[in-house]
């Protein structure tokens, strides 16, 4: 067992469930059912990992009682009808094997039915709902907004409830959980929560009946404890029965606080809920809140909150929310909650809580909370992970792999030390070639600017140092070193290629590409370079100093808050992910930073919600956002370009960092092939691609390569 997080990974109970540790997969939007709702293989198969992974509960994610009615997102479980019953069976059968428990979500997705308005059946809601407060779509990217179900909306229909609708969803809930006890399921979770069917019933904001279910707060919850006394009666006092909460609902005017949280948590345990699970939800229209409530930025960010109803109650508090293990151990020991439930974690790794149980904490794969698994829920896709590409593809799994073959990797970032960790799993001999004088490349300075990243970072190293492969750096590989290893398959992962586009005053001194920028910031430039950005001896010996510890990025990232050679004012050309996460790391160290580009939307490259955010913090920060500009040309001191608006604009300018021109570069994969090799190519080499293009093509490599 990990230390220190013995309470973590102590045995737990909810009502007359037994669990063997306090992680629960917490319910996730997954699109991973069958069109029909039933639960087929690929389900079953991601809900299995994560079972013989060693969490104590998983929560499934949305489980329509009155599907297709209420459905909030294509390919999302059922469990309205007894002709789900055999799926839901064996689901709850391949969970058992390994040891965890299950419980299905019951869910009516009412305002939030994205399905019924698609389907243009009429949106059941306590009453005629007032438009959201902005545009969250604004931060879509076209083609994004092309691919999304919102463009397909025309007009809804409204359904307010009558009390014979009211009775009916009642009911429904009492079926769906009976559904769930025949299937063999260990208890049921009734989602009160994020804006769904009952949420909208509860807050003020979304609730302006004037009948007994509507106005004061025990009116308001009324529906929910109808749901949870049918529920309890249909299942019985031995069959786990709780209910998901909000704390309260982020940027809403007029909406839920956590006063009112906890009187309804007093309420839900006085009618007989054998524990309470805590989220958040918001205001729809504001981007950034979509990474602010139930699915936070921020570290813990619900916690306080869930510690507050912890208090005010007799029974279990289920927490999540960007909850580290340590902490969510250290909250259980202090009394402050009951069990930790993770989503992203048990994405990127569903076996972190046996790696953990058997003390090998490092070995955990870690999330970089780049926000691709919620993102793809939002234009109707299935969900996957960036640093995992097994998640949601388990029923793909290869049946058989046969190592022994002799291997070189040219490349030492993300997408060759992921291909070597996996190729040496495997069985396989395997050089790494780098020609640089340390592992990571491109990543280095990616995890300066989003310091997420560099747990993956620190990962791979280590999974690359413990598989023993044979790293040579420093080397070029040149076509008579790759004969002298005799490879059986040579796999390239060298990157993409970062030239400068032509602007006009391109070429002017002060204007430096992104490699130019990652080179100064990491300590890695040539002296020709040093002598464009105009440093002499001294600011060299200060470079050399906040720059030369490489290895600790963590002491970089300080030592450039001191000193950068840049001046005050920064001129971005390119508003994709390098552009705009450079921006971000600028502006943090006092440089006036202004992003242009001629594309119509900023953001490429950034997942949808992780742009939400981040869009939305440039703005805070007062940074000039140009986007869709035109004849953009730099002259000295200035970068002239025409906005979107068609005025003329000159920015101040010292320096100007050309973010853009990366394209893939498959000219040492094709000469390599013309001497007789066997290649295979993985990464930004192929096509910028990112870290999850560089993770899943070392997957799809080392799957080809060993393909018995």
């Amino acid at each position: 067992m990990t230390k220190g997080l013995s309470h973590l990974l102590a045995p737990g109970r909810i009502g007359t469930m037994e669990l063997r540790n306090r992680i629960a997969v917490t319910a996730m939007g997954a699109s991973l059912a069958e069109p029909d709702g039933h639960i087929g293989e690929r389900i079953l198969r991601y809900h299995e990992e994560q079972a013989k992974g060693g969490v104590g509960l998983i929560i499934t994610g949305v489980a329509g009682v009155a599907w297709p009615v209420g459905g909030n997102q294509v390919n999302q479980i059922a469990i309205s009808d007894d002709r789900f019953l055999p799926g839901l069976t064996r689901l709850a059968e391949a969970v058992h094997a390994h040891g965890a428990k299950i419980a299905a979500q019951l869910h009516h997705g009412g305002l939030v039915a994205m399905e019924d308005m698609l389907a243009g059946r009429p949106v059941w809601t306590p009453s005629f709902p007032e438009p959201p407060a902005g545009d969250f779509t604004e931060a879509f990217l076209l083609e994004e907004l092309a691919e999304a179900p919102f463009g397909r909306i025309r007009n809804v229909d409204f359904k307010v409830m009558t009390h014979d609708d009211i009775q009916t969803v009642v009911q429904q809930f009492a079926a769906g959980a009976i559904r769930a006890k025949q299937a063999g399921f260990d208890g049921v979770e009734i989602h009160g929560g994020h804006g769904y069917l009952l949420s909208a019933f509860i807050s003020p904001k979304t609730n302006k009946r004037t009948d007994e279910y509507g106005g004061p707060l025990e009116n308001r919850v009324r529906f929910l404890l109808e749901v949870l006394r049918a529920v309890r009666a249909a299942v019985g006092p031995d069959f786990a029965v709780w209910c998901k909460l909000d704390s309260r609902e982020e940027g809403k005017k007029g909406g839920l606080q956590i006063e009112d949280a906890i009187e309804i948590a007093r309420m839900v345990e006085a009618e007989g809920a054998d524990a309470i699970t805590v989220t958040a939800y918001h205001e729809t229209g504001k981007a950034k809140l979509h990474s602010g409530s139930h699915t936070p930025h921020e570290p813990g960010l619900n916690l306080p909150y869930a510690a507050r109803i912890k208090a005010a109650v007799n029974i279990p508090i289920i927490a999540s929310g960007r909850v580290e293990p340590e902490v969510g151990d250290a909250h259980i020991a202090a009394g402050k909650v009951d069990f930790i439930s993770m989503g992203r974690k048990l994405l990127a790794d569903p076996h972190l809580p046996r790696k953990l149980t058997e003390g090998r904490p490092d070995d955990v794969l870690p999330c970089i909370y780049c926000y691709t698994c919620i993102s793809a829920i939002y234009v109707c896709q299935p969900l996957r992970c960036a640093v995992n590409p097994e998640t949601a593809f388990e029923y793909l799994r290869p049946a058989t792999q046969a190592g022994g073959k002799r291997v070189v990797v040219i490349g030492g970032g993300p997408g060759g030390m992921e291909s070597a960790r996996r190729l040496t799993a495997i069985g396989h001999q395997v050089t790494l070639i780098e020609q640089g004088d340390r592992l990571g490349g491109t990543l280095r300075f990616a995890s300066l600017a989003y310091p997420a990243n560099e747990r993956l970072l620190d990962w791979l190293r280590r999974e690359v140092e413990k598989a023993r492969v044979d790293v040579r750096l420093n080397t070029r590989a040149t076509p008579d070193l790759l004969r002298s290893l005799k490879p059986d398959a040579v796999v390239v992962a060298t990157g993409a290629v970062r030239g400068m586009p032509p602007i006009p005053g391109g070429d002017l001194p002060h204007v430096l590409s992104g490699d130019d920028m990652r080179k100064l910031v990491l300590g890695e430039s040539s002296g020709e370079l040093k002598r464009k950005v105009g440093l002499g001896t001294r600011l060299l010996t200060k470079v050399g100093a906040a720059t030369g510890m490489t290895a600790n990025l963590d002491f970089v990232r300080k030592a450039t808050r001191q000193w950068m050679p840049l001046g005050k004012n920064v001129v971005i050309v390119g508003g994709e992910l390098v552009g705009l996460e450079l921006a971000e790391f600028l502006s943090e160290r006092g440089r006036t930073v202004t992003v242009v580009d001629e594309a119509p939307r900023f953001g490429g490259g950034l997942t949808i919600v992780r742009r939400m955010r981040l869009l939305d913090e440039l703005k805070e920060h007062g940074l000039g956002l140009f986007p869709q500009a035109s004849d953009i040309r730099i002259e000295p001191g200035r970068v002239l370009f025409t906005d979107k608006a068609g005025a003329d604009q000159a920015i101040a300018a010292d320096h100007v960092i050309v973010a853009k021109g990366a394209t893939g570069d498959l000219s040492l994969a094709e000469a390599l092939k013309a001497e007789g090799f066997t290649v295979h190519e993985v990464g930004d080499c192929t096509g910028v691609g990112y870290i999850e293009g560089a993770m899943r093509g070392a997957a799809r490599v080392a799957n080809e390569i060993s393909a018995a």
